[in-house]
């Protein structure tokens, strides 16, 4: 009896998911409607946020979702949008994805949201819906979509997805220090004018390496990304990783363009000899290094 009762009141939570990124294989200018806007192809990680619902607890939203304001603005946007009331109930979240790092911890909380509501309210957001709710909060990631696309971040307008099954290795460190995203619209475009030529280059590899299944190509067009980006949010350890590239066999390097990440693309799993030897290396650097598979 205990036991269905642990079930029952089980059953009664609503969750919702999403994965989050490390960083972006690609970020750069993308010109639309005669404007110049922000490209990016993320590299969706396997590391999540979840917000929950459970209806009938007595709960305040203010206090429950403290500091997830755009959360409540997504809760409000998404109610009006739907003609729907909220029961009451008490919310809770959790996320393996640290804020200011360039993990789009804040876009994977507000998807997270909106799957909640779906939950709840027995309904399905289509990836329009939650981009078109997404534009009246933030500049987004593409985290909502379950394949990789080349999004405009400022329009959360998806320019081409990519049916290219894309599974990375990466070992990465956190530099420190946290990133304002919102912030960095306009030292971006900026940079973009001066450099358009390489950035568009770059772009138009990456396409022709995702076309062709090509792993390795892509790799080194998230390698050219980061070079390129040094000029407005600069890794201090960036020189480092490129002078010792060869020597750990890394396929290229990835980082948060608008964060503090960075580390190495692996195609195939680096086994634990390997591992050993970037995990020394990094912390010669001062830093712990992580592992991650990246993908859906």
């Amino acid at each position: 009896m205990q036991a269905s009762g642990e079930c029952e009141r089980a059953l009664k939570i609503y969750s919702g998911v999403c994965h989050g990124t490390l960083g972006e294989l690609l970020q750069g200018p993308y010109a639309q409607d005669g404007e110049l806007h922000i490209g990016l192809i993320s590299l969706p990680v396997r590391k999540y946020s979840w917000i929950h619902f459970a209806p009938g607890e007595d709960g305040d939203i203010d206090l429950d979702l403290a500091g997830k304001d755009k959360c409540r603005q997504a809760i409000a946007l998404y109610l009006q949008q739907h003609g729907k009331h909220l029961p009451s109930g008490r919310w809770s979240h959790d996320s393996e994805l640290p804020l200011g790092k360039g993990m789009a911890s804040s876009t994977a909380d507000i998807v997270a949201t909106i799957r909640c509501l779906d939950r709840i309210f027995g309904l399905t957001s289509a990836p329009a819906a939650i981009a078109d709710l997404l534009r009246g909060i933030e500049r987004s990631d593409s985290v909502f979509l379950d394949t990789h696309a080349l999004y405009l971040s400022g329009r959360q307008r998806i320019v081409q997805a990519f049916d290219t099954p894309l599974r990375l290795h990466a070992c990465y460190i956190d530099e420190g220090g946290t990133v304002e995203t919102e912030k960095c619209a306009h030292p971006l475009l900026a940079h973009y004018q001066r450099h358009l030529d390489a950035y568009r280059d770059n772009l138009e590899r990456a396409l022709r390496a995702f076309a062709a299944h090509d792993l390795s190509g892509i790799c080194a067009c998230a390698t050219q990304s980061a070079r390129l980006a040094q000029g407005v949010i600069a890794k201090r350890h960036l020189d480092a990783l490129l002078e010792r590239q060869a020597d750990f066999a890394a396929d290229g390097i990835v980082v948060a363009h608008t964060g503090s990440l960075l580390g190495y693309l692996f195609v195939e799993r680096p086994d634990a000899a390997r591992m050993g030897e970037l995990s020394a290396f990094f912390r010669g650097l001062g830093h712990q290094c992580r592992f991650a598979e990246t993908g859906f």
